[in-house]
């Protein structure tokens, strides 16, 4: 996890998303794709996203209408899989928090437990090249 921001429920994903990246102003030069689901591709995020990440290029991974069923999108199942390792805190699963200030907290220790379990515990892809 780059960054995070906590909300309120009454503020929407394409309004969330530009305060996110209003606040990641110069933080990270190195970004150049956005990925984003089909919630993030009205004009005014497009518009806001010119206007604050000029050089950032969008793309809206969409569900096909003539897709039945589960279909692994692209991209898309990297945020999913990580919303889901995240949600195994005891304490991300509920929203328990009274200030939004608290829940960033936990999120923020929940991506530094996974980080660290990913690091303490590196899969070894080719056991036999070691």
């Amino acid at each position: 996890m780059l960054h995070a921001i906590v909300h309120g429920a009454d503020v929407q994903d394409r309004d969330g998303g530009i305060i996110l990246l209003t606040t990641m102003f110069g933080m990270h030069p190195f970004l150049r794709k956005l990925f984003a689901d089909a919630a993030y591709q009205g004009p005014g995020f497009h518009k806001g996203l010119a206007r604050i990440l000029p050089h950032l290029e969008t793309e809206i991974v969409k569900r096909s209408d003539l897709a039945k069923g589960f279909k692994a999108l692209p991209k898309r199942w990297i945020v999913e899989r990580t919303i889901a390792w995240l949600n195994r805190c005891r304490r991300l699963a509920k929203d328990w928090e009274n200030l939004n200030r608290k829940g960033l907290a936990f999120l923020r220790l929940a991506s530094i437990r996974l980080m660290l379990r990913k690091l303490c515990n590196p899969v070894t892809i080719f056991p036999d090249r070691l």
